[in-house]
């Protein structure tokens, strides 16, 4: 009897094109104690731990043997009462990045093309190629999204434009203002999604008004300002046709009970998260003033990082 060929060698199926031609997401590995190891800049987790009740919720959840809940009911309601929205227009994924890639399903595919700034967050081009569009880029201005950069280039097959605001990873900010202007200046159709990972660092009050147009998407994470970068945690706010679309692209039983009751806690603890910023932007702003001092030009952060 002849020895089994190697699987590698078998004959394997042909993926689709456009995913074939995707390089693998790379997966950040910690840094070590070794100096010769480079220190890991790229993830931009929390300083601190969760909050204490956050953590106390989590381990209170761990005893329930069922399925997690697939409407985040405590979760959206937490989200809704702190932030004065309707619960009911939330919806909840496994980090932002669930709701980027399914939202990129939902209104993206052949044919469509998706516009971001060019030094915007890579995973609007990784969600874009997955969804087999094609993806267009407008320059910034000094880091900072540019308005008038972004409608010129607009195309007529532009189905979604993506914005990062903070910036990740410039750490710049669009004052709402301009993103109103953009927001008027598109056309209807397109589909506008604005990813506030960082806007709890922002100077401005949150403005969630952009979501009453009907074609606007604001998205916020827990693993930020909340430290729960490792419970995969992320929501937004939907106008109501919309989300009833990318919600059919979402996975059920997303998000584990025990990251939803630590979202829940972490959220209704805004003192502890508020605490998490202030300490942050303490350190932000002394690395930036040494870095200035060294003679690097570094751009105002609203961030955890510089």
């Amino acid at each position: 009897m002849s020895a089994p060929q190697p699987l590698s060698s078998q004959p394997q199926p042909e993926p689709l094109g456009h995913i074939a031609a995707l390089a693998p997401y790379p997966r950040a590995v910690p840094a070590q104690a070794d100096a010769a190891t480079p220190v890991l800049l790229a993830q931009n987790e929390s300083l601190r731990p969760p909050s204490p009740r956050a953590i106390a919720a989590a381990v209170a959840s761990l005893g329930d043997a069922l399925y997690s809940d697939p409407d985040w009911t405590e979760l959206r309601h937490a989200i809704a009462a702190v932030h004065g929205l309707a619960a009911d227009e939330i919806l909840c994924g496994a980090g932002s990045m669930e709701l980027i890639a399914a939202i990129a399903v939902a209104y993206l595919g052949p044919g469509r093309r998706a516009l971001a700034p060019a030094q915007g967050y890579a995973f609007f081009r990784t969600a874009t190629a997955r969804a087999g569009a094609d993806f267009d880029t407008a320059p910034e201005s000094a880091f900072t999204l540019d308005a008038d950069a972004l409608l010129a280039a607009l195309r007529p097959e532009t189905a979604v434009v993506w914005l990062a605001n903070p910036g990740n990873p410039t750490g710049t900010l669009l004052p709402t203002a301009e993103i109103h202007r953009l927001r008027r200046a598109m056309p209807p159709d397109v589909l506008l999604v604005v990813d506030e990972a960082y806007g709890e660092f922002a100077a401005e009050a949150p403005d969630w008004s952009l979501v009453t147009r009907g074609n606007t998407i604001v998205l916020r994470t827990f693993s930020k300002a909340y430290g729960l970068a490792g419970h995969r945690v992320g929501w937004g706010l939907f106008p109501p046709g919309v989300a009833a679309e990318v919600r059919k692209a979402l996975n059920l039983n997303n998000i584990s009970a025990a990251a939803q009751a630590a979202a829940a806690a972490a959220m209704r603890d805004q003192a502890y998260m508020r605490e998490t910023v202030a300490e942050t932007a303490r350190i932000r702003e002394a690395f930036i003033a040494r870095l200035r001092a060294a003679g690097i030009t570094v751009p105002d952060s609203h961030t955890n990082f510089a």
